[in-house]
């Protein structure tokens, strides 16, 4: 068969793959065609052209602080690897004692990804003015040019200069709509821009510097400028972006004869869809396998893939049988291979070899386990290597039953021992193997060798994975169905990671099995700065925004409604941040405004969704109310009109939102005079972690009781400050009760947190009490607060917070996922939504 029949025969097998996956159809494939020349009309083959390449000149002025007699590189990253792996470092030419020039042969179309470096006796990188590593800078090359770049100062120098800002507003220049999500570079800091297209980059130092608006998924084209910064001043942005259309890619691979049959095999790149995840995740990693795509396997051996791809993007990829570092493919030489595309405007087939998967004459290492029969099936079991530090978890392959294995092959050129160890849903840390438990173990140690090395191994115990529990009786008592606007909800954990990302289907389909109707989902912003505030979207630790689309719309395919609860995460505990905050005029301004943009992109996230509800508030937004206090009860000096900016808040987002506005009000027996902007809400989202006996061995009478007393004294003497008429505000009730002995005293706590962490309850501090596990207290607690609610008509809803999506852990948090609590839950949900 010539070349270009068969590519064609392979091309119709994907398409029907692609067509038929998820269909439950039998596959038929089509019969190999006939040698015979290329027919019209078919998408052209990709040829080995030379590369159409543009020099550009990179001038930098460095800190007049920087040693001397130290070179200064242009370090060129690689991200599908990792930026802190496989860079290129290019000595620059100095022009005097704080300039230097570089010129470098690029292709056109290239968006190279870069930083600057300095060689001493130790590799020195550039930082930005509060202390933070430059990830990179970014440059399009599109003609033969220039950059000029500022380096802020050194990780080993100081930087006391004054700094100005760049702001701006990215919109769609065909639609003239606003661009969200788009990450927004200049002067080594980066930021995302919010649901209105806006950004900030605060913190930069006077000059000319280059920036660059790039979409994450290539979905607009890139675009760049120079921007002249002055001290103390902010310079404006206004851009529009060009919209991409898309093309569709068809990748045929060919795969050396030692690949393991059957096992996924995926394509690595530096674009959203291809598992870049634009974080400095565990090992200096940005990309997950997990989220990658995975190639079909064909015929006669080889993969293939089709993709719709942004025309003209730049795509950096390679191929992995596991991420971007380990089992990816290597040259004969042992080299990194990375590929680059510039995105054609036409389909195209592009057919391509791996050379080898190992490095160099390194052979491999088989791991091959034995996991309890209690393993969870929808999590599947992981490996976690530790070369210098922990990377991110890979799938294992499962071989069947309770067998699963993985074959390493590289990089172990460059390593003389490894850990390693096993974990459930790539969870390593959390779910872990119980004899490498928790984030400070480096695992089991192999040495390598350079003969192949088989492990077999039996997991007899998984942490926090229990095989039985105690049954908890529920309150025998007759339950009055609610009306269907009723809310039986359950709310995800405020912590993010992106590997959470790929279990959320899963975890909201254990929400429906639960009876619950709501899911509420916890977007957060970072403070990132406390002296201006700025509060702002981090890869990484803060969900994207097509990432949050995209579960919104998972939940609403399952049936469930949805609320949002936007969560900013702090750098240190919330008071100690609060405490340490100036609180003066100029603070509060630029705290209400950073505030704002939070509020109003999440309203808009809600609404552009399709979510019902949005909350706002919190427990952690205390001392920013009116008459807000820290800890030890000092006033913070909020601004007298501070009840008129909520309410002023609260009527833009209608403008925008036409669904419910809740306020997340943490419960307290001291709210007796609510704030006035409280009026405007429509619901009370009340954070309950409310103490129920001080007796660990309570019977269910009494917890219940004292549950109803709050009700029916507390909250109820609250709902009618705001209508002595009874036809109050809905409430919807909240739970947050920890698996610990104790749990009916309610959350310990820092007073502006809604209760303890995973982390902090599984893993205390050295100088933190060790609190004792109890499955069976959190049960009762759940039983008795919704036997109350049982006796309040006037209660709208309850909400069970701080659930664990990827996997079942039977610690210490607040998650019911897979606890007794769960059974509790769900009896109540079903019986509050049955129809009679």
């Amino acid at each position: 068969m010539n070349p270009h029949p068969r590519k064609r025969y392979l091309v119709s097998i994907l398409a029907l793959l692609l067509l038929l996956s998820g269909a439950g159809c039998e596959l038929q494939l089509p019969t190999p065609p006939p040698p015979a020349n290329a027919v019209p009309d078919e998408p052209p083959i990709a040829e080995e052209d030379g590369d159409d390449l543009a020099v550009v000149t990179f001038f930098v002025e460095i800190p007049a602080d920087t040693p001397s007699g130290e070179p200064v590189l242009l370090s060129i990253l690689d991200e599908v690897t990792g930026l802190a792996l496989n860079t290129q470092r290019h000595t620059m030419d100095a022009i005097d004692e704080t300039h230097y020039v570089l010129g470098v042969p690029l292709p056109v179309g290239t968006v190279i990804k870069y930083r600057y470096s300095r060689q001493g006796n130790m590799l020195a990188e550039e930082h930005t003015s509060d202390g933070r590593p430059v990830r990179y800078r970014l440059y399009h090359v599109q003609a033969p040019g220039e950059v000029h770049d500022v380096i802020t100062r050194w990780n080993d120098t100081r930087f006391e200069g004054a700094t100005g800002r760049i702001t701006g507003t990215l919109t769609d220049v065909q639609s003239g709509a606003s661009a969200p999500g788009i990450l927004v570079a200049a002067g080594g800091a980066q930021t995302l821009t919010n649901s209105e297209g806006q950004f900030l980059i605060e913190g930069l130092p006077p000059g000319t510097h280059n920036l660059v608006a790039y979409a994450v998924d290539g979905s607009y084209a890139t675009f760049q400028q120079g921007a002249l910064v002055a001290a103390e001043s902010n310079t404006p942005a206004e851009i529009q972006l060009t919209p991409t259309s898309h093309v569709d890619i068809t990748f045929l691979l060919n795969v050396p004869e030692d690949t393991p049959p059957g096992v996924p095999l995926r394509m690595a790149g530096n674009l959203l869809q291809l598992g870049n995840t634009f974080a400095d995740l565990s090992g200096g990693i940005s990309t997950l396998a997990s989220r990658m795509p995975a190639l079909s396997q064909l015929p006669d051996g080889s993969y293939g893939i089709i993709l719709s791809l942004p025309v003209g993007a730049d795509m950096r990829y390679k191929y992995t049988l596991g991420d971007g570092l380990w089992n990816t493919e290597r040259s004969h030489d042992g080299g990194f291979v990375i590929r680059q595309l510039i995105v054609p405007d036409n389909p195209t087939v592009i057919e391509e070899t791996v050379e080898t998967w190992h490095a160099g004459n390194t052979t491999s290492i088989t791991f091959d386990i034995i996991v309890p029969e209690n393993s969870p099936p929808d999590e599947g079991v992981s490996i976690q290597f530790h070369p210098y530090g922990w990377t991110e978890p890979l799938h294992m392959w499962h071989l069947g039953e309770q067998r699963w294995a993985y074959i390493l092959y590289s990089p172990l050129d460059l390593l003389d021992q490894l850990g390693y160890r096993y974990c459930r849903a790539d969870q390593c840390g959390h779910a872990d193997d119980e004899r490498t438990l928790g984030a400070y173990t480096s695992g089991q140690i192999i040495e390598t060798s350079p003969d192949p090395l088989g492990l077999p191994d039996t997991i007899e115990a998984w942490a926090w994975l229990e095989d039985e529990f105690p049954q908890v009786a529920v309150t025998d008592t007759p339950i009055k169905p609610r009306q269907s606007d009723f809310v039986a909800g359950v709310e995800f954990q405020t912590f993010h990671h992106p590997s959470l990302i790929p279990y959320i289907p899963n975890a909201l389909g254990d929400m429906v099995e639960l009876g619950a109707n709501w899911v509420t989902f916890t977007p957060s912003w970072s403070f990132t700065r406390l002296d201006p505030p700025v509060l702002e979207l981090v890869t990484g630790q803060d969900a994207l925004w097509p990432e949050l689309i995209t579960m919104v719309r998972q939940a609403q395919n399952k049936g469930l409604n949805v609320a949002i609860r936007p969560v900013p995460h702090f750098p240190t505990a919330v008071g100690a941040w609060w405490s340490s905050a100036p609180r003066d005029f100029s603070f509060w301004v630029s705290w209400f405004n950073q505030y704002r943009a939070f509020a109003l992109h999440h309203a808009d996230l809600a609404a552009r969704s399709g979510a019902q509800t949005l909350i706002l508030g919190g427990a952690w937004m205390a001392p920013a109310l009116p008459g807000g206090t820290l800890a030890d009860g000092s006033l913070t000096n909020v601004p007298q009109d501070t009840d008129q900016r909520y309410q002023a808040l609260i009527a833009e987002i209608r403008e925008r939102f036409g669904g419910t506005i809740a306020w997340a009000l943490p419960y307290s027996k001291a709210i007796t005079n609510p704030p006035d902007f409280l009026d405007d809400v429509d619901q009370i989202y009340l954070l309950w972690s409310a103490p129920l006996s001080d007796d660990p061995d309570a019977d269910p009478g009494t917890l219940q009781d004292q549950a109803e007393r709050i009700i029916d004294e507390d909250i109820h003497a609250m709902r009618l400050i705001w209508d002595p008429n009874s036809d109050a505000k809905p409430i919807i009730i909240s739970l947050a009760y920890p698996s610990v002995e104790g749990t009916f005293t309610g959350c310990l706590p820092d007073p502006f947190v809604d209760c303890l962490s995973p982390e902090a309850l599984n893993y205390p501090a050295p100088d933190v009490q060790l609190l004792d596990i109890d499955f069976v207290q959190q049960a009762k607690a759940y039983n008795a607060v919704l036997a109350a609610i049982n006796q309040f008509d006037w209660i709208s809803g309850v909400v069970s917070r701080g659930y664990y999506a990827p996997a079942i852990l039977h610690d210490k948090s607040t998650s019911v996922h897979g606890k007794p609590a769960a059974d509790v839950l769900q009896y109540w949900y079903g019986q509050f939504l049955r129809e009679d």
